[in-house]
């Protein structure tokens, strides 16, 4: 497909996008762009958005090690829209030892990679498998917050475009109900601190307008953690081995590289 075109490609590491838990939690629905066995595999967003990898901030509020023979951390992170359930391993050791050692609650930023899993009901629920997990500040999350509301609404704004295949793909599989993402992007603003009023007041706005006469959709109630989790439904997480290499090579945030590396 050649709309969407990531600016990591061309240096082989994709670039990892933002998406507030709200959305990613819909995001069922996972594709590669080529019969080759070495292609990626995507997570399809509801917005129209490919991701293979993942960046997003918010509170770690919870840890617990799941696993029976060998440590498998889980971790809870709640943005202002939801919550990301990340998961670490053996073959994610950086991420593993942050969990084991983060006391919570604290806000963090995460990159990695979207997996998801068959429930017991047959339903697919979604999760991380996280490659970098990194202590943050307030300021950091807030600005993270910000810049994922303005992502979420440009692909909003440019849904219904005719070049846009993912948003034409996103439409096949999740239908045209984008309200509850515009809600998202605009709670997400406002539950943020007086100092960010301004900036929130101007997005909100922006997103108020961008899906038109789009009816709201009711809130549903927020699954419980064992639907959330592979290792107690007996489900694994679809992951790769990942090196040791790979994992130092991740993108940290920091208050030194900012969130520019990111869409």
């Amino acid at each position: 497909m050649s709309t969407n075109t990531d600016a990591g490609e061309s240096t082989g590491r994709e670039v990892a996008k933002r998406s507030f838990a709200r959305e990613f939690n819909d995001a069922s629905y996972t594709f590669k762009e080529s019969e080759d066995e070495l292609a990626p595999n995507y997570t399809l967003l509801p917005t129209g958005e490919r991701v293979n990898r993942l960046f997003f901030a918010g509170t770690l509020t919870e840890t617990n090690d799941v696993g029976s023979d060998s440590e498998y951390w889980q971790g809870r992170v709640v943005d202002p829209t939801g919550t990301f359930y990340v998961y670490a391993g053996q073959y994610q050791p950086e991420a593993a030892s942050a969990l084991r050692q983060i006391e919570t609650p604290t806000y963090v930023a995460v990159v990695g990679k979207p997996r998801s899993y068959e429930t017991d009901d047959g339903e697919t629920n979604v999760a991380v498998r996280p490659e970098s997990i990194t202590q943050v500040d307030e300021a950091t999350r807030d600005r993270w917050v910000v810049e994922t509301a303005d992502k979420t609404i440009e692909r909003l704004q440019s849904f219904d475009e005719e070049i846009n295949d993912y948003a034409q793909m996103a439409r096949d599989e999740y239908g045209e109900r984008l309200s509850p993402y515009r809600e998202a992007a605009i709670e997400a603003l406002e539950s943020l601190d007086a100092t960010d009023a301004s900036a929130a007041a101007a997005t909100s706005e922006t997103a108020s307008d961008a899906v038109g006469s789009d009816s709201v959709a009711d809130d549903t109630e927020q699954a419980g953690e064992d639907a959330h989790s592979p290792a107690e439904t007996g489900e694994s997480v679809e992951s790769e081995g990942s090196s040791s290499a790979e994992l130092s090579g991740s993108e940290e945030t920091s208050e030194d590289t900012g969130l520019g590396e990111y869409e």
